[in-house]
């Protein structure tokens, strides 16, 4: 038998291995908060190398989008594990005393960028001196941050719907963006690399990206949480500094959209910007919770007037399956 008809079977063997594994193993779902795509690309890892099925899941991942509301899926029980915004979902959740809890902060820092374009930015409160593009959900978020923190104005602001034309023709303004979205998007579109700002390097401290489940299993299946908690972090691992092929082809399966071009900015821009393994992340692990990060970003955005003072937001978050160094040895030494 020839070698590479030697490598297929041992693929086959493994992914015939990795199957029956699944077959056995509990079934759970995992809702994301949008299309598959690199910024998911650690729980797709996990799922494409056996890495939950080692611990006893057979995960399925179900994609978000503009007409999926996968966290209402989880309240209803119908998907066991989703994929959360930022923390101002954990604060929302705790006044509406939603017993959904934040069990892992996968991003460490948000994405969530401004973009200029060349020259005409050079710190970010440069950008005070720009008309700034910024839609309705950003400017009663991150926005009142940036008003209250840095004296931005609510007349500097024009709304944003998600047409990049306007920034393209006015070099005197600023737009909202995604790290590994908006930026890639402007270079193709408009020819010319923008200046980009990370509003997390700015200050806004919020995590991103967690990974919630409801406060009910937690406390019935507490091996069942912490199996996939510890398999996403590793994922994360495996994805970031390993062969990530095979999650990628199941990110383009599940988003035939996306490409690879794409899939290879994004992940460039999650590891030089030091999205997810980053601040606690590089002492305590991907996925690192502090309570202290989160109370420092709650007291920020009660002072910019986001969130009212006094929520006990204590108990929508857990370190319990955290903080533990898993999957630290996945990363290459320096």
């Amino acid at each position: 038998m020839s070698y590479l008809a030697k490598t297929a079977l041992t693929g086959a063997m493994i992914l015939t291995g990795v199957a029956a594994a699944q077959a056995e193993n509990a079934k759970v779902v995992f809702g994301t908060n949008w299309l598959a795509q690199a910024e998911h690309g650690g729980f797709y890892q996990s799922v494409a190398d056996g890495t939950y099925a080692e611990c006893g899941l057979d995960v399925e991942i179900v994609s978000g989008g503009p007409q999926v509301n996968n966290r209402a899926l989880l309240l209803a029980g119908r998907i066991d594990y989703h994929m959360g915004g930022d923390l101002l979902d954990t604060f929302n959740a705790a006044r509406e005393e939603i017993p959904v809890v934040l069990a892992a902060a996968i991003f460490q820092k948000h994405p969530q960028v401004l973009l200029t374009h060349p020259g005409k930015a050079e710190t970010f409160e440069d950008l005070k001196d720009l008309e700034l593009l910024i839609g309705d959900n950003g400017f009663s978020n991150f926005y009142q941050w940036m008003i209250s923190a840095y004296g931005f104005t609510v007349e500097q602001r024009r709304p944003y719907t998600y047409n990049s034309a306007p920034f393209i023709s006015n070099e005197n303004s600023a737009m909202q963006g995604f790290l590994s979205s908006e930026p890639f998007a402007i270079e193709k579109e408009a020819g010319f690399k923008p200046n980009v700002f990370l509003i997390a390097d700015a200050g806004y401290s919020s995590y991103s990206t967690s990974i919630e489940v409801m406060r009910s299993t937690i406390e019935e299946k507490p091996e069942q949480v912490q199996c996939f908690v510890d398999g996403s972090i590793k994922g994360w691992y495996n994805y970031l500094y390993g062969d990530n092929t095979a999650a990628n082809e199941m990110i383009k399966a599940a988003n035939p959209d996306i490409t690879d071009e794409k899939l290879a900015y994004a992940h460039g821009k999650m590891k030089s910007e030091g999205i997810v393994d980053s601040g606690d992340a590089l002492e305590m692990g991907i996925g690192a919770v502090n309570e202290q990060v989160i109370s420092d970003f709650y007291a920020k955005v009660v002072e910019a007037g986001v969130v009212e003072d006094g929520l006990d937001w204590s108990a929508n978050v857990t370190d319990q399956f955290v903080n533990k160094k898993v999957g630290m040895d996945l990363k290459p030494a320096n």
